[in-house]
This record gives C-alpha cells, structure tokens and sequence, in this order.
C-alpha cells in the first residue's frame, strides 16, 4: 500500500461554480486527482473506473491522503483528510490488460 499527500488548491475554478455560498470539491476533480496521481505512479493508463463512492465532502484548501492497493486487474484507491481518520471516496480503476495475459 502507497500513501500520497494530494490538495486541491482554494482557487481551483471548480469551486466558482459548486457551490457558491458553501464550496466543496466535486467528485469529479477527486477522481481525476488520484487517476493523475496513481498513473503517475504506477506508470500506466488506466483502463476505467470500476468504481467510486464519496462519503464526506472537502472543502477549498483542504489536504487529503491518497491511499492505494494494487492488484493485477486493477488499483483500489481511498482519500483521507489530513486527520488519517475520515474516509472522503474510495473506488476502483482498470488496469489495461496486458497483451498475452
């Protein structure tokens, strides 16, 4: 398991639109986030998202732990706040079969 610190800057433009009186990240810019983070890493693309869920939301500036499990069909991922302790999304990308395997 892997362990890498990931931020969403207060400025991001995502938050000019979602939502104005009380901004939180959208879940899109967390799965584009750790797909960068996990691809650059693993030094592959992935094939797809298997699956996601977010249970808590991050506001603008807020730190999180990207977390990681890799297996030969793909890499489990979870982001924590800063604390260690709140679980934010946890999902699944595809790795790109291999030829011959």
């Amino acid at each position: 398991m892997t362990r890498t610190a990931l931020s969403i800057p207060a400025d991001h433009p995502a938050f000019a639109g979602h939502f104005p009186t009380h901004p939180i990240v959208p879940g899109v810019v967390l799965l584009a986030l750790a797909q960068q983070a996990l691809e650059a890493q693993f030094g592959e693309v992935f094939a797809g998202l298997a699956s996601a869920k977010f249970l808590r939301p991050l506001g603008p500036g807020e730190a999180v732990w990207l977390t990681s499990t890799a297996t030969d069909t793909g890499v489990s991922f979870s982001l924590h706040r800063e604390d260690g302790e709140t679980l934010v999304a946890s999902g699944r990308f595809l790795r790109t079969p291999r030829a011959g395997g």
